[in-house]
């Protein structure tokens, strides 16, 4: 019986994706990556998606398994500058993320989008979420699962004390604060409605771990400060991002009807913090906290959290802090 070739027209899309995909697997792990022979239990070359899973495993001192990050890992400002860039985390390609040849992929919820994310996770390399860490239990959940699965667990429980210790001291200085002061925190702004962060955002828990309370509270997510959720708000400050894409400037601020008259804007409180560095919540989340603290309550002169393994290394200050 002779066998009838099939024109390649004449394949699904699907399987030919999938053949394409093994094919980029297979090649991008390259020679090197064999020749390591990572197993499951220590993996060698670690695909990092997002921020605080960059910043967790630079922490640990595993900066040379890591093979490639996402644009949102800024911290250490060498990971950007010396890994290959897989592109944004909501935005990834499949790929791109393969070409790079991981034996472990960890990325945070959210990674996306949805489509590209099935097709990693059917591919023949781990891919592992991770839920986004908004309190202290979440940070150091976040420090003890990285660890566990690049193969560390002991180097996880140690990176762990510490951040608590961290944790601990912060909770210290917040109990020095006599009345929470209100504060709005600005994403980005369009014309003259400022986009801020209301109820259930990583900015309010920020703020939440700071002592400070949210003008905004009466907003769900981040939306634009407009209508009555803004009626009545009297923020005591306003934060905003220093990061180049967020950049709003401080006349752009000051012009904002949402803002007009506030206690914010007739004092000049307005403050800029790295966004990384504020909304992460990676290793660095008490530091970060505390910045925030000093920066609200500068009367009450709050000492830098203690210096340790985890937080040794520079960290971008927030403009004024004291």
């Amino acid at each position: 019986m002779m066998l009838r070739r099939v024109p390649i027209t004449s394949v699904p899309a699907r399987v030919l994706l999938a053949v394409g995909l093994l094919a980029l697997t297979v090649i991008g792990q390259g020679p090197a990556a064999h020749a390591a022979s990572a197993s499951a239990s220590s993996p060698q070359r670690i695909l990092a998606i997002g921020g605080a899973v960059t910043e967790t495993l630079y922490a640990l001192g595993l900066e040379d398994r890591v093979v490639a990050v996402d644009t949102s890992s800024t911290y250490p400002p060498r990971a950007l500058a010396e890994k290959p860039n897989v592109g944004y985390m909501r935005a990834l390609s499949p790929e791109g993320v393969l070409s790079v040849g991981p034996d472990l992929i960890i990325a945070l919820d959210g990674a996306g989008p949805p489509d590209a994310v099935k097709v990693l996770k059917s591919a023949a390399i781990p891919f592992e979420t991770l839920p986004e860490a908004r309190d202290e239990a979440g940070v150091l959940a976040t420090i003890r699962r990285v660890a566990a699965l690049a193969g560390v667990p002991e180097r996880g429980e140690v990176l762990a004390g510490e951040v608590a210790a961290d944790f601990a001291a912060l909770a210290e200085l917040r109990a020095r604060i006599p009345a929470p002061r209100s504060v709005v925190f600005v994403l980005s702004a369009s014309g003259t409605a400022p986009v801020v962060g209301g109820a259930g955002t990583g900015a309010q828990a920020m703020f939440a771990l700071a002592g400070v309370s949210n003008a905004m509270a009466g907003l769900n997510g981040y939306k634009p400060a407009v209508g009555e959720a803004v009626l009545g708000a009297d923020p005591y400050a306003i934060v905003l991002m220093k990061d180049q894409n967020h950049t709003v400037s401080d006349a752009a601020v000051k012009a904002m009807p949402a803002f007009a008259g506030t206690s914010a804007i007739e004092a000049d409180r307005l403050y800029r913090m790295d966004g990384g560095y504020l909304l992460s919540f990676g290793p660095r989340t008490p530091q970060a906290a505390r910045d925030l603290a000093a920066l609200i309550y500068p009367e009450l002169a709050l000492p830098p959290l203690p210096a340790h393994a985890a937080n040794a290394a520079s960290t971008p200050r927030a403009s004024g802090t004291p």
